[in-house]
């Protein structure tokens, strides 16, 4: 009742483009949610599940719904008089049924002359993702490339880091050569602390890395 409302004011108003895109997605809508579902759930192919019947109180909540439903499709005044403002509109009158009508048959016919025809889409298992596709597309791609990248600077920088300590040490054993170390004329606490300096920072980095 409410897509017709809009739908009449669009057309009262003069914005007819807008009418002709609310006619085409009530179409849609209705072929969607009205034939396909509906036609797919009870004369698809048989998945072999089973299931068994809901619980008490889902049937309650579903049937429940299901009257407010048709109650107030049935009797859309009640609806209206709870709205701020006097709504001068009937749901009922010749233009509305028949137009609404119209559109309800032709959406069908397209559907059955589709199916019949074998011009209609085949069933496929897939997931259908609209805005999720954020998270389920775009995020583990960017999350893939930034793992790749960070995992190629860590190796550049441990190839750094063991690059640096050998040519540090190899150019300590030029300047002092291996007799002056045999020899004692560095002394021995220096060089080892210079070992643990190395090494200390070579463990760190690592740590800090993985």
């Amino acid at each position: 009742v409410s897509k017709s409302m809009v739908m009449a004011a669009a057309l009262d108003e003069g914005y007819h483009g807008v009418w002709l895109a609310l006619l085409f997605a009530s179409a849609g809508v209705f072929h969607h949610a009205g034939i396909k579902i509906p036609f797919f759930a009870f004369f698809a192919h048989d998945s072999g599940i089973r299931v068994s019947d809901p619980p008490l109180n889902m049937l309650l909540a579903m049937t429940l719904a299901a009257a407010l439903c048709i109650f107030i499709g049935s009797y859309p005044w009640l609806l209206y008089s709870l709205l701020p403002n006097v709504v001068d509109y009937v749901p009922f009158d010749s233009t509305h049924v028949v137009g609404q009508l119209q559109l309800l048959f032709f959406s069908a016919l397209a559907f059955t002359w589709l199916k019949l025809s074998g011009l209609y889409p085949p069933e496929l298992h897939s997931v259908n993702i609209d805005a999720e596709w954020i998270y389920r597309r775009l995020f583990p791609r960017f999350w893939s490339v930034l793992i790749f990248f960070y995992g190629r600077l860590v190796s550049c920088g441990e190839k750094l880091v063991t690059t640096m300590i050998i040519y540090i040490g190899s150019g300590l054993l030029r300047i002092y050569g291996m007799q002056g170390i045999a020899s004692h004329t560095v002394k021995t606490d220096i060089v080892i602390i210079m070992v643990l300096v190395f090494l200390t920072g070579y463990l760190l980095f690592y740590l800090i890395n993985t």
